[in-house]
């Protein structure tokens, strides 16, 4: 099964990237078929456009070095940096047919608490002292500064965004980070679960 789909456009070249696509298999089939791409290009150097699966500044960075040492090539990806509603789409365009999302508008004050079996959408802050619970994905279009619970069924795939996390503690699945604000040196966006640790990234 193919994890990388590659398009010649009229002014462009669309790499795209299966969303459950492991990194390991996508660096591995990219390598494969590079060669053959570098042999689709003549005079004109069309850009080349990666889409699809999320991926971390690293690996989008690792990716731009693969393809740019075969071959010399604007790239540009469209992977979101910072987590508004565009970033919502984003994140939401993975498995969204195996999620039911919630969408819930207002911020949470101290003392609520809200759950959901399945993904969660918060248009508004969830303030100290209050807890979001969602077996998959929480998603916050606002400041993160209670506690989120991602994937509370075991699920360590699900995500955590905000458009800043400042609260005391993430939780993902059964794997719980404890946030120090000393150890927060710049503004974090994004938790995910790798080798059962917890994530945070801008």
């Amino acid at each position: 099964m193919s994890n990388i789909t590659i398009s010649i456009r009229k002014n462009n070249i669309v790499i795209k990237i299966k969303e459950e696509a492991t990194y390991k298999d996508v660096i591995e089939e990219l390598n494969k078929k590079l060669p053959k791409l570098k042999e689709m290009y003549k005079e004109e150097k069309n850009p080349i456009n990666v889409v699809g699966k999320i991926l971390k500044i690293k690996e989008m960075e690792e990716i731009r070095k693969l393809i740019s040492d075969k071959i010399h090539v604007d790239i540009s990806f469209e992977s979101p940096e910072e987590l508004g509603l565009a970033g919502i789409k984003k994140v939401y365009e993975q498995d969204v047919a195996d999620s039911i999302t919630r969408l819930f508008r207002g911020s949470l004050r101290s003392g609520q608490k809200l759950e959901f079996e399945g993904s969660l959408v918060i248009i508004g802050d969830v303030n100290s002292g209050a807890e979001v619970i969602a077996s998959d994905n929480i998603i916050i279009v606002g400041t993160l500064r209670g506690l989120a619970h991602a994937g509370a069924k075991g699920n360590k795939m699900a995500i955590i965004a905000a458009n800043s996390i400042e609260g005391p503690q993430v939780r993902i699945a059964n794997v719980v980070k404890e946030i120090e604000k000393s150890d927060i040196t710049t503004q974090k966006q994004y938790a995910y679960v790798e080798e059962d640790t917890i994530i945070l990234e801008e």
